[in-house]
């Protein structure tokens, strides 16, 4: 049972404070809820009955929440080809509410977009797995929204060039289509 205060995390959505428990008649059942403020004033109600077993938890501390940075500064983890199973093996990872596992997420694709770029789908999961990877740093942290998302960008660009320079450098569109000597100039002139 958590109290009025309590700093907890609700897996998809975020991390928040417990602003109140209330008991409220929905269909005709009466029910006990965690009222949970989460950032940008967006209040979840959440069935205490059911807390548990939606894997609703403490907020990691201070020592986790530098795990968790590690994890960003770390080469991507292999993932499948195939964007659909990539897709559900993420959406797993997401729905398991383990914040090691959604950092996981947020660098893999993070990566994924830097280098070719990702579906509408993929883009709408990194959003949001960024958004639940903030919202329990925040508060690990207590630092401001702002200075987290900026901390994660820098990390994943940071751990981005230092795994991927080589490749960026001989991806480059236009080595790729007018070579150049080491003199600067063009083969073909």
């Amino acid at each position: 049972m958590f109290n009025v205060g309590d700093k907890i995390v609700y897996p998809m959505h975020g991390a928040g404070v417990i602003d109140s428990i209330e008991e409220k008649d929905i269909l005709g059942e009466k029910q006990s809820y965690y009222i949970l403020k989460m950032p940008g004033e967006v209040k979840i109600m959440v069935p205490t009955a059911k807390a548990e077993s939606v894997g609703v938890r403490n907020i990691i501390d201070k020592g986790s929440a530098d795990k968790v940075i590690g994890i960003l500064e770390k080469d991507e983890t292999e993932m499948d080809k195939n964007w659909n199973k990539r897709y559900r093996d993420n959406m797993d990872k997401m729905k398991s509410g383990d914040i090691y596992e959604i950092a996981d997420v947020v660098r893999n694709l993070s990566f994924k977009q830097k280098e070719k770029g990702l579906s509408t789908g993929e883009k709408k999961m990194l959003t949001n797995a960024k958004q639940i990877l903030v919202s329990e740093l925040v508060l690990a942290e207590h630092a401001s929204q702002e200075e987290i998302e900026q901390l994660v960008d820098t990390k994943i660009n940071t751990s981005y060039m230092m795994f991927r320079a080589d490749d960026v450098a001989q991806e480059s569109v236009v080595n790729k289509f007018i070579p150049f000597d080491s003199t600067g100039t063009s083969d073909n002139v």
